[in-house]
């Protein structure tokens, strides 16, 4: 028996998904696939929304700090899945696990407050559309995006530090694929529903509170939305939220069902493949849902393919 900073010192073995073997090489095809899709998306948005002037709205910008956030989320878990697929190491060291759980936690929450902001820029877009270019100025844009950055990173640092006090014991054996949180906890010994508790605030204040205020938020768009009289400008608008409201739904569902319930009924073969949506099917859904049906980025998109060509 010992603290997780002591008696687990030499570091952790990944299960992963080993104990559906027959499924690894199929895992190992379409995980490669899908992170490559979101490596590609991601990194495709950003760099349209940096080259285009017509992308250099508050949306976009808000937009490049998802993309950014998704391509680092999967980057933290997924070289570490294929590997582990692939059957050539399955050990994690301390430091690493750490280090994963953190940014992985960082990211995560880091998310949950850009989404609040992002509901805020399309209430502002839709509630004050007269008044849109003076309230989103860029200098709130960048406090907001550094706000989420520093909010995320804090609440991260609540839990890790929690976790890392907490007594851990029994097999270095993790029931995952990645050092998460709800995994971890379950190696926890002696008597720690005080830490649990707090940790559990901790998660409730970063996932409860936003989703709270971005339903608030689309109260507000949908009373504005059904007062214009216009068939078009109601689809306009519905479609400027529809992308964002997808998103949130998709984030938010995975995350609250692996967060929120109690550790007693958390079932860990459940739990990798919740895991699987959110930390890979998710991030590389969210360039697709943003730009499937949006014209401002199919033009930038013919009008960056239109340089190349003229380029050669």
């Amino acid at each position: 028996m010992g603290s997780f900073n002591t008696s687990f010192r030499e570091g952790f073995i990944l299960m992963g998904f080993s104990d559906w073997s027959q499924l690894e090489p199929i895992l190992f095809v379409f995980i490669l696939v899908f992170y490559s899709l979101t490596i590609f998306g991601n990194t495709t948005i950003i760099t349209l929304s940096l080259l285009e002037r017509q992308l250099h709205t508050p949306m976009y910008f808000f937009l490049r700090h998802l993309s950014f956030l998704d391509l680092c989320y999967t980057t933290s878990t997924v070289p570490q899945l294929l590997i582990n697929l692939h059957g050539l190491d399955r050990t994690i060291s301390y430091k690493g696990c750490v280090v994963q759980l953190f940014s992985s936690l960082a990211l995560g929450s880091t998310e949950c407050v850009l989404l609040v902001v992002m509901a805020f820029d399309r209430y502002a877009a839709v509630c004050h559309p007269l008044h849109y270019t003076a309230i989103m100025h860029p200098h709130l844009c960048q406090t907001l995006a550094i706000a989420s950055w520093v909010g995320g990173c804090m609440n991260s640092l609540v839990q890790t530090g929690l976790m890392m006090a907490m007594p851990l014991c029994g097999l270095h054996l993790l029931n995952h694929f990645f050092c998460e949180m709800t995994v971890l906890l379950k190696l926890a010994c002696e008597d720690t529903e005080g830490t649990e508790t707090k940790m559990f605030v901790a998660r409730a204040i970063i996932l409860v509170v936003p989703v709270l205020l971005i339903l608030g938020s689309y109260v507000y768009i949908v009373q504005t939305v059904l007062k214009v009289r216009s068939v078009a400008g109601r689809r306009k608008a519905f479609g400027t939220c529809g992308s964002h409201l997808l998103v949130v739904s998709l984030f938010y569902g995975s995350a609250i069902y692996t967060y929120l319930q109690p550790m007693h009924s958390y079932s860990e073969s459940e739990g990798k493949f919740v895991a699987l949506f959110y930390t890979i099917v998710t991030p590389m859904l969210n360039p697709l849902i943003y730009t499937l049906r949006n014209k401002d980025v199919k033009g930038a998109v013919r009008k960056v393919l239109g340089r190349g060509r003229y380029s050669m």
